[in-house]
C-alpha cells in the first residue's frame, strides 16, 4: 500500500502510514486523499472543531469496511492535543479529544477517521452549549428540496427569536443550521428551544413538517430531530467526509445558495477548489453569540397555552423529569391511554 509519508500542518508533521490505502473503493480514493482534503480546507474543520469534545468515526479499511465511533480518546494520543472529561447521561464518563490545531485533524485521519462529531460545547464548559443545533431530516417521500423549504421558513423563524443560522449540507440529503449561543443555558434548555421552534416551524408548514419522534407519525415530511440537542448527541461537523460510496461532505453554505445547492456536488474531490475561492462561508459564526431568552419564552407559551410540554428523549436515556411516557403510540394503543408517567 506503499510507505509512509509526512505531512506538514500548521508547522508539525503528521506521519500517514499506507496511505495509498483505498478508502472509497468507488472511485479510488485513498486515505492520502482524505488526509489531503482535511489538509486543504483545514482552517475550515479547525474552526467547527476548535476546543470541542469530539468523537471520531473510524474506517480503518474504508467505508466498505467495518466502522466503530470512539469517544475515549485513544491511548497513544500525542501530548500535543488536550482533551475534556464530559458525562454521558447513563452518568458514565471520559476524555474526549478537542482538536486545536489541524495537526490534530490529520492525525485522526492517520487512525482512520472518515467524520468527525464534535460536542456542542467548549472543554472550558462541556455542560453548557455554545451552539443550538437544528437537523432537518427528509423522511422516506421526502428530499433535499423539501428540507430547502424547510429551511427558508426556518430562518423566519429564527429571525423572529432574534436568532441567526448558519446552514450547512449533511453530506446526504438533509440540511442543518447551527445558531452560535451565549453558553448560558443547559443541555436541557437549550433542548427545550428546538423543541419550540421545530414546533413553530411545524405550525407554519402544516403537513410538510414534523417533529413526531416515532416513525410511524412522521410521514412523507421533514422531521426537526430535536433530539440532536440532547447531550451526548452529536451531528457531523462542517467539511466532515461522510462515509458514502461518493465521498460526499457536510458542506457549508451561504444562506443564497441553499436552493440552488446541490449536495453530491461537495465532495473531497470538488470542495478544495471551493474552499480556494471562497474560503470558509462559516468562518464569522464565531464573531456572534446569541441569546435563547425568546426562544425559552417561546416554549412557555407553547406549554401554558397549549399544554405542550416535553417530548420523548432517545431509548438509551434514562428517564428524564417531565419526559411524557416514552412507548410508541401504535403500542401504547394495546396498553391503554398513554399518561405523562412512564
Amino acid at each position: 500500500m506503499g510507505s509512509a509519508v509526512e505531512l506538514d500542518a500548521g508547522g508539525r508533521t503528521v506521519r500517514l502510514s499506507n496511505p495509498d490505502k483505498v478508502y472509497f473503493p468507488e472511485r479510488g480514493l485513498t486515505k492520502l486523499d482524505v488526509a489531503n482534503y482535511y489538509l486543504a480546507v483545514g482552517d475550515g474543520i479547525l474552526r467547527a472543531l476548535r476546543d470541542r469534545p469530539t468523537t471520531l468515526e473510524r474506517y480503518p479499511d474504508g467505508v466498505e469496511g467495518e466502522s466503530f465511533f470512539q469517544k475515549r480518546a485513544p491511548k497513544n494520543l500525542p501530548d500535543w492535543i488536550p482533551t475534556a472529561h464530559i458525562s454521558f447521561p447513563s452518568g458514565r464518563t471520559a476524555d474526549e479529544i478537542c482538536p486545536t490545531e489541524v495537526a490534530a485533524v490529520l492525525w485522526a485521519a492517520q487512525l482512520g477517521c472518515i467524520t468527525f462529531h464534535p460536542w456542542p460545547v467548549r472543554r472550558d464548559d462541556t455542560d453548557r452549549p455554545d451552539e443550538l443545533r437544528i437537523d432537518l431530516d427528509p423522511q422516506p417521500g421526502t428530499d433535499y428540496g423539501d428540507a430547502v423549504e424547510a429551511a427558508h421558513e426556518l430562518r423566519d423563524v429564527l429571525d423572529g427569536l432574534g436568532l441567526r443560522g448558519w446552514p450547512k449540507t449533511s453530506g446526504g440529503r438533509g440540511l442543518h443550521v447551527f445558531v452560535p449561543i451565549a453558553p448560558r443555558w443547559t443541555f436541557t434548555e437549550v433542548r427545550r428551544c428546538a423543541i419550540a421552534i421545530g414546533r413553530e416551524l411545524e405550525e407554519r408548514m402544516p403537513g410538510r413538517v414534523t417533529t413526531a419522534w416515532w416513525k410511524e407519525e412522521r410521514g412523507e415530511r421533514i422531521f426537526v430531530d430535536y433530539n440532536q440537542t440532547a447531550r451526548d448527541r452529536t451531528i457531523a461537523c462542517a467539511y466532515s467526509v461522510r462515509p458514502r460510496p461518493h465521498a460526499p461532505v457536510s458542506a457549508p453554505l451561504r444562506w443564497d445558495e441553499v436552493g440552488s445547492a446541490e449536495p453530491r456536488d461537495f465532495d473531497i474531490v470538488t470542495m478544495p477548489a471551493r474552499y480556494a475561492e471562497l474560503g470558509d462561508v462559516h468562518a464569522d459564526m464565531e464573531d456572534h453569540s446569541f441569546t435563547l431568552d425568546a426562544a425559552l419564552e417561546l416554549a412557555e407559551r407553547h406549554e401554558h397555552d397549549h399544554g405542550l410540554g416535553d417530548m420523548p428523549y432517545p431509548p438509551d436515556y434514562p428517564k428524564m423529569p417531565g419526559e411524557p411516557k416514552r412507548v410508541q403510540p401504535s403500542r401504547a394503543r394495546h396498553d391503554g391511554p398513554p399518561g405523562r408517567d412512564s
